[in-house]
């Protein structure tokens, strides 16, 4: 039987009560538990006191030369005494360990691990043994795991070495012989037990280089196993795109597409042109045009006789984008439909059965786009926003109604190439690296709260000018626990200021409508000033708002700090955001300097990725990176880019889906339903 399939209670040591921990680790076969690897190490290797660095961990071994003296203090007991090492004198200290007292003999030799303080010549103590004693820990590098419930690190050592003891010799080889040999790695099975249990830090990296490889690679197969099946199937629709009536759309648009987007709309309509499922994703800075790009590639998909749609994430920017493309296709006479959860049950009736009919060529709305009761004519391509990645699960709704249609995905966070290659390595990457020409870069300021006085003034400043203005807070309203701003304060607040002007207020508690009407207003310029929460942060587009206000900016995210700036800057005037912060950490000090230091999306990403690390860049709410149990993306990224192009090298070639050499790799494709319950074909 299979590591795979075995249940870990087959391990000697794990009963009924332990097992139950163990899955609630995620740990249910033999296999879960081998590959559950420590997270860090020990270090019990003794040392010279003469090479450490203050605040270190380190062993170290002396002799005690004094009598050990005890002290008591609120419950609390702080244990001393003397220790030569290496001619050094220096005061060892357990805290909570009263019971070492009578072991502790002046000639004694002792075996110290702890923090070395430098300055008091004080080694604060968390391990230590005597010369000679049983299981000593001296001398070995000890794995550190994380662990749940009652289980101890004792036990979680002890019961993987029993697992090895009992398993290691059915451990089964992942990778190929070609790229084993290619990389030099040690067997699978070796490199399983020397993670566990280094030797010493050399062993220990060249079982981490393995491990972290195979878990990279076997993440990206699944990726390129994964394109090369739904490209091979050539189920897509094959668009007959009218380039010269693209053309002539193009050239007929109110201003100049930039070189990138340009480049961008040749790839695009070269993937609608093939067989296979388009699967693209194009990425550009705050402003960059990306939505005229799709405006013209769902052009070409109704003048290929299709239909669009464009699925985003609120109904303000279903809204927005409805009566963008309205203006852009009135010439041409495409019909353009708006279908988002406040549409009456009436108006859903008449628009699905004209969408049926095929008398509707795009569709604008929000995810109810893909529910089970919409059925389009020939639906030809997919645009959707960031927050609807359209994943394996939307496509096989659409596959079950007979369509496959191409799908684009934008996104308005510019993703690092370490990001992007990981949670979108099973879609091409399409760029848009400049922004429209008279573009005026936005001056970005960062402020101390104590200077909101002359915050106040400028707002008043612009607005008096003719313009408007944004002002963002972390919360809809007064929280206990949070000392930050609220947008229902600060309305307030600016309406006392400011009881001439007028001043909205935003945020996600309001209804549909509620939200529509304060927008509206805003963008007619009935609102001067509109106070809101991030509820603003995708696609609003008011030319005439040249300020953006951030209250407690070091509590947002760097992306969503640059997403905010973004929404300012759309037209001819020069335009400005203010961040009203006063860090207490480095972090916070640090995103105010990159706001300040660039507008650049991709270099703040960069930096945001920097702070946060892959697992929060995209949000909890948003899927597609990887946990993973050993690489570290930061780290490992050229690892990363290699294992790509290994599996993508791999899965073109023919043999991979038939040789006896790839029987594991392709075992292991159908073991993770890498299709979504669908089987390999």
């Amino acid at each position: 039987m299979s590591l795979h399939v075995k249940e870990v209670r087959e391990v000697h040591g794990v009963g009924a009560q332990k097992a139950v921990e163990l899955a609630s680790m995620g740990i249910f076969t033999v296999m879960d538990l081998l590959e559950y690897v420590p997270y860090r190490y020990e270090d019990y290797t003794v040392r010279e006191l003469a090479s450490v660095k203050d605040g270190e961990r380190i062993t170290v071994q002396g002799v005690i030369v004094g009598e050990p003296v005890l002290q008591r203090f609120s419950g609390k007991t702080r244990l001393s005494c003397r220790v030569m090492v290496d001619q050094f004198l220096l005061n060892a200290v357990w805290f909570n360990r009263h019971f070492l007292k009578d072991r502790l003999r002046p000639q004694q030799e002792i075996v110290l691990t702890g923090k070395w303080d430098g300055k008091r010549r004080q080694l604060s103590v968390s391990d230590s043994e005597f010369p000679g004693q049983a299981a000593s820990k001296t001398g070995t590098v000890q794995p550190v795991y994380s662990i749940a419930g009652t289980l101890t690190q004792k036990w979680m050592r002890k019961v993987i070495q029993q697992a090895l003891a009992q398993y290691s010799d059915e451990v089964e080889e992942v990778l190929p012989e070609s790229l084993t040999g290619r990389y030099g790695f040690m067997p699978r099975g070796k490199a399983l037990a020397v993670i566990h249990t280094p030797s010493g830090v050399e062993e220990g990296k060249q079982a981490r280089r393995r491990m972290v490889y195979e878990e990279l690679f076997l993440f990206q197969l699944k990726l390129q196993a994964y394109r090369a099946v739904t490209r091979s199937r050539s189920d897509g629709v094959k668009q007959q795109v009218d380039l010269p009536a693209v053309r002539a759309f193009v050239r007929a648009l109110p201003f100049q597409l930039t070189e990138s987007q340009k480049k961008v709309v040749a790839e695009i309509l070269h993937d609608m042109q093939e067989p296979y499922c388009m699967n693209r994703l194009l990425q550009g800075d705050v402003g960059a045009g990306k939505t005229v790009v799709a405006a013209i590639a769902l052009f070409a998909t109704v003048k290929a006789g299709l239909q669009g749609a464009l699925m985003v994430p609120t109904e303000i920017l279903a809204e927005q984008h409805k009566k963008s493309l309205d203006r852009l296709y009135e010439p041409y006479g495409l019909q353009v439909a708006l279908l988002t959860g406040s549409s009456t049950d009436r108006q859903r009736r008449d628009l699905l059965a004209s969408l049926q009919m095929g008398l509707i060529d795009v569709i604008v709305g929000t995810h109810a786009l893909i529910q089970e009761d919409v059925y389009f004519r020939q639906l030809g391509l997919v645009v959707t926003d960031e927050q609807h990645r359209f994943g394996v699960n939307q496509r096989s709704i659409l596959r079950r109604k007979g369509m496959n249609p191409d799908v684009l995905t934008m996104t308005a966070t510019p993703i690092p190439r370490t990001l992007a290659i990981t949670a979108f390595g099973d879609m091409d990457v399409s760029t848009i690296k400049e922004l429209p020409k008279g573009r005026k870069p936005i001056k970005t300021y960062s402020v101390h709260h104590s200077m909101l006085e002359r915050v106040l003034s400028f707002i008043d400043r612009e607005v008096s000018a003719g313009r408007q203005a944004y002002v963002i807070c972390p919360l809809i309203e007064e929280s206990e626990k949070l000392d930050v701003q609220n947008a229902i304060d600060v309305h307030i607040q600016l309406q006392q200021h400011f009881p001439s002007m007028s001043i909205g207020l935003l945020h996600g508690r309001m209804s549909a409508q509620e939200k529509e009407a304060v927008m509206q207003a805003f963008k007619e310029g009935l609102v001067k000033t509109l106070v809101s929460t991030t509820v603003i942060e995708v696609g609003v587009d008011v030319p005439n708002a040249t300020l953006m206000v951030v209250y407690d900016a070091d509590r947002f995210g760097l992306s969503q700090l640059h997403q905010l700036r973004g929404r300012v800057g759309r037209g001819e005037h020069q335009s400005y955001c203010v961040l009203i912060a006063d860090p207490k950490t480095e972090v916070g000090k640090e995103r105010m300097k990159a706001m300040t230091d660039t507008s650049d999306g991709f270099e703040i990403a960069r930096r945001d990725l920097e702070l946060r690390g892959p697992g929060d860049f995209f949000g909890t709410k948003q899927s597609g990176v990887p946990d993973f149990r050993i690489a570290d993306m930061m780290v490992d990224f050229e690892v990363m880019e290699q294992a790509r192009d290994d599996a993508a090298e791999l899965v073109s070639a023919s043999s991979f889906w038939t040789g006896a050499e790839y029987t594991q790799l392709r075992a292991y494709l159908q073991r993770t339903q890498v299709f979504d319950n669908e089987v390999l074909d």
